[in-house]
């Protein structure tokens, strides 16, 4: 873990957040600025920059089962929901550690951006 990460500070408990869920691997929380009536980050426990810089196929693996069992426990599967990962500045990732946007509860445009 990374001791200025924000994201980091969440998962040791040290930063308050509305957790969802959690497991060895992951958190899942509300994002304190919603972009969608339903949006959730879901962050590994591991301090990861970015998806670039995840090597490790066990964990995008757990990270994404977690993005499912968060929809699900959070009601998002009836209505459909949009997964977002920004990967580096230009693209708006905003806090470097690697995490998943679970959008729902609003129609979303194509393409995105």
């Amino acid at each position: 873990m990374n001791e200025m990460c924000l994201f980091c500070g969440i998962c040791r408990g040290a930063v308050a957040a509305q957790v969802i869920r959690q497991d060895e691997w992951t958190v899942s929380f509300r994002d304190i600025n919603p972009v969608a009536p339903g949006h959730v980050l879901v962050v590994p426990r591991k301090h990861v920059p970015s998806a670039a810089q995840c090597d490790d196929p066990e964990m995008w693996g757990h990270l994404m089962c977690a993005v499912v069992e968060t929809a699900r426990a959070v009601g998002f599967e009836e209505r459909g929901y949009r997964l977002v990962v920004n990967c580096g500045e230009e693209a708006c990732q905003t806090i470097p550690h690697l995490h998943v946007h679970l959008l729902s509860g609003r129609r979303f445009s194509w393409p995105p951006g």
